[in-house]
């Protein structure tokens, strides 16, 4: 029949203009394109890297085209309408809406005209009322499990959304591009959406567990560079430290009292202005010498990077000649208004354009010369989404398109570009922390945080799901603000106890790092906020919060197993229960208790005034009460006492770990 054919390991269906595709990629995958252009396109931007080749069974009738790679198959109708079904137990995984001709409309593939061979797309997909979705990055809704709601796919300051999904049906969804759009995970469909794409592009996964999902999505999208054994320990940061002699001063005290700390953080404004990416000599005057110092302490450095460009930088005009900066498609090419250390006030910026090579290498350059060079090798890529005032994606151009079609590849452009040059200098310990990132921002080194959030509990909150779902969409290296980022005032009662509950949530994140911009602060042009270190917040909270400093130096080398773990299958070190008993239902339920690896059982008091809290132990297996010693059978509730002083934690079977000193 005309409409089918097999065209190498793919199965392509052609009917009234538009061209569909599926082809074997990966283990248990496929990937399907469709288009209404004359051609499929292999050109375009998205996350998927080269898979091992594998020989997809394909076959054809005049009723039905399947293709089969390994556990999953796809079915074609004569109509196009697409089935995924497990090849190895039957069951139907996903399928398309009907499309009842001629009468149905919308079709389950739905293409509208934009200009310039763009379309607005839709894909509409039957929904079950018990299905459930994990990951799509890092959200700020609270949840762990996303039925029911509209995610945005787009960034933004807190929101880092990454187009891949997990579902308890037993397969994983990636939506290959890079379009501005959204989700609907309703109970009446399942319905994807790009606002300006050229054609649909998805990845579909199945495996027996999510794990083993998550490992198909890494082998697919990249694997993580080996984990630095320094980043494993204690990150110490604030907005800001104005000179180099504030920061080694609170380095000295670090030492001092005999804390450890692993790395400490140069924020922003240490520069001359935007875009031209090195210390303001006048408060940073000997950059080498200061890292020698720190380096002796056993101490890294890391420094901000924005990737803003203020007219008067003496790079500006290159920039723009050269075609590196973000334009506008219409209007005055400017992106936020912000401050800077010069001229005083509003200044107007543009953004490097990440997604254009030369623009990645002229930046690299500077930051090797003014930063690298004095061996300075953690950089933060700071306003990463990237976060423009307003954000407006259909009116900006990028090298590599219209921005509702391509702004969310920033991030991993943007992460690239440093990973690289990096790589090139030699160095094979790459993480950079950064404010954002897409689907296969892993693989060059990205380390995610949770942006400038609130200091409060219901902040607090949501930070467990966030991390969690982003531990699923492939982002191991993750933290928060601890304390979070806007309105702490350590003078308070409520604060206090704040930080020492987020603190308790911190030391079991995969990066432990505190930041943030305490009262009393003052703008500009000081750009400072008040004392942010662990001996700034009363006798009672220095005393625990030196103890989880303390706690976290046991934990290193069991952290250290785990991150190896996380490089070669992609299962994080944060990870949900249901990662780790997804035979239990009740763990698919759970989103404010996690696993730090496979032992240990975290359950984090995230309420104000709390001294105990419900915890979920799984079935399976028996937990030991971390701090108590008692034994507890799985595959029940019970209420965990949490003084101020303790987080509830419990001890996986037989496992022993260092959690009491001694």
């Amino acid at each position: 029949m005309q409409d089918f054919r097999q065209e190498d390991n793919a199965l392509i269906w052609e009917l009234n203009h538009e061209t569909l595709r599926i082809e074997s990629w990966g283990r248990d995958s496929l990937r399907v394109r469709a288009t209404v252009m004359p051609a499929i396109r292999d050109d375009l931007p998205n996350a998927l890297l080269e898979p091992s080749p594998t020989q997809p069974e394909i076959t054809i009738t005049e009723q039905l085209a399947t293709i089969r790679n390994g556990a999953i198959r796809a079915e074609i109708s004569p109509t196009g309408r697409i089935r995924f079904v497990n090849a190895l137990t039957g069951v139907e995984l996903l399928q398309e809406e009907e499309h009842l001709l001629p009468y149905g409309w919308p079709p389950p593939r739905y293409y509208r005209t934009q200009p310039g061979d763009l379309f607005h797309i839709e894909v509409r997909f039957l929904a079950h009322d018990d299905e459930r979705f994990y990951g799509l990055g890092q959200q700020q809704h609270g949840r762990l499990d996303h039925k029911g709601c509209v995610v945005e796919l787009a960034h933004r300051n807190t929101q880092a959304t990454i187009p891949w999904v997990i579902s308890n049906r037993g397969y994983g969804f990636l939506w290959n591009n890079p379009s501005v759009g959204r989700v609907q995970l309703g109970h009446d469909r399942t319905m994807w959406v790009a606002e300006a794409a050229r054609q649909i592009d998805y990845w579909i996964t199945v495996g027996n567990t999510p794990a083993e999902i998550l490992e198909h999505y890494v082998d697919a999208t990249g694997h993580t560079p080996p984990f630095p054994e320094w980043a494993a320990g204690f990150w110490q940061c604030k907005l800001r430290y104005a000179s180099q002699d504030e920061l080694l001063a609170v380095a000295r005290e670090h030492k001092r009292r005999g804390l450890p700390i692993s790395v400490i953080v140069i924020d922003f404004f240490h520069w001359t202005v935007q875009g031209e990416w090195k210390f303001d000599p006048e408060k940073w005057p000997d950059p080498a010498g200061m890292v020698r110092e720190l380096e002796e302490m056993g101490i890294k450095v890391m420094v901000s990077i924005w990737p803003t460009v203020n007219p008067l930088s003496e790079n500006w005009e290159e920039m723009r000649r050269r075609g590196l900066l973000v334009r506008q498609e219409s209007g005055i090419p400017v992106q936020m208004q912000f401050v800077d250390n010069k001229p005083e006030g509003p200044v107007f910026l543009q953004f490097f354009d990440a997604t254009h090579p030369e623009a990645r290498q002229f930046v690299w350059e500077r930051v090797r010369e003014n930063y690298y060079r004095h061996g300075i090798h953690i950089f933060w890529l700071d306003e990463a989404e990237p976060d423009m005032w307003p954000m407006h994606p259909h009116n900006l151009r990028y090298h590599l398109g219209n921005g509702l079609e391509v702004t969310n590849l920033y991030p991993l452009f943007y992460a690239r570009g440093f990973y690289e040059g990096m790589r090139a200098e030699g160095q094979q310990e790459i993480l950079n922390l950064c404010r954002c990132a897409w689907a296969g921002s892993q693989r060059y080194g990205a380390a995610v945080w949770s942006g400038d959030i609130y200091s409060t509990f219901e902040a607090l909150q949501a930070q467990i799901p966030a991390g969690l779902n982003m531990g699923l969409s492939g982002i191991p290296w993750w933290t928060t603000d601890i304390g979070g980022f806007f309105g702490g005032d350590p003078s308070t009662p409520y604060f206090r106890e704040l930080i020492v509950r987020w603190f308790q949530y911190g030391a079991f994140c995969p990066l432990f790092r505190l930041h943030g911009y305490r009262e009393p602060t003052i703008w500009y042009p000081v750009m400072q906020g008040g004392p942010n270190e662990v001996w700034s917040f009363g006798d009672e909270a220095y005393a625990i919060i030196k103890e989880l400093l303390f706690l976290r130096e046991r934990l290193r080398p069991y952290i250290m197993t785990h991150m190896r773990l996380a490089q070669a299958k992609g299962t994080p070190l944060m990870r949900p229960l249901l990662l780790e008993f997804p035979g239990d239902p009740e763990c698919w339920n759970v989103g404010d208790a996690f696993m730090f690896g496979s032992d240990l059982l975290v359950a984090p008091v995230v309420h104000q005034g709390a001294r105990s809290r419900p915890v979920y132990l799984p079935a399976g297996t028996t937990w030991v009460d971390a701090w108590t010693g008692r034994k507890i059978d799985g595959g029940q509730w019970i209420t965990a006492d949490a003084p101020l002083e303790r987080v509830p934690l419990f001890l996986r079977g037989e496992a022993r770990l260092p959690i009491r000193e001694g």
